[in-house]
């Protein structure tokens, strides 16, 4: 499949709140919550005024012109929080698109863009269950904590 990443243009922005909904893991046999769950404050945390505020970094994956995928960092305290400077990760891809490896492109393009801006790290959280958890080892996470449901990892960028 044929795909290219890019930056997110702030006219795109309010798409992030599709990706948000889609970065959701939804274990197999449960009901996909419903979409306003994204409304929630610590949901919002990772969209609200994105672009305003400092780490705030977004790439897209396009297919024939389609914007299909996305990544975006952001310092917040978040599930996947480590410190002050380290940006937080969210990605996702509509469910056609993955599996394709350009959830893969994207973080890698994503891990390049955070080393040029002069971050030393990056971090995220995922569910243990999330098969992109593989994914993100393969990139150069590290699982640096964990609880019962979740993993935090974080991306050396050095």
């Amino acid at each position: 499949m044929s795909y290219r990443i890019r930056e997110i243009q702030k006219t795109e922005y309010n798409i992030l709140e599709d990706f948000l909904y889609e970065a959701i893991f939804i274990p197999e046999g449960v009901s996909a919550p419903p979409k306003e769950i994204i409304n929630k404050k610590e949901l919002q945390m990772y969209i609200s005024d994105f672009g305003q505020k400092k780490g705030d970094i977004g790439l897209v994956a396009e297919v024939d012109n389609k914007i299909v995928g996305a990544v975006w960092a952001r310092i917040m305290n978040d599930y996947g929080h480590i410190d002050d400077e380290t940006p937080s990760l969210a990605i996702s891809l509509y469910s056609d698109y993955r599996s394709c490896g350009i959830g893969t492109a994207l973080m890698q393009n994503m891990l390049e863009a955070l080393k040029k801006s002069g971050y030393k790290q990056t971090s995220l959280a995922v569910q243990k269950a999330n098969y992109a958890v593989k994914m993100y080892k393969s990139v150069g996470f590290k699982i640096v904590n964990q609880n019962e449901e979740e993993y935090i990892m974080i991306c050396k960028l050095c």
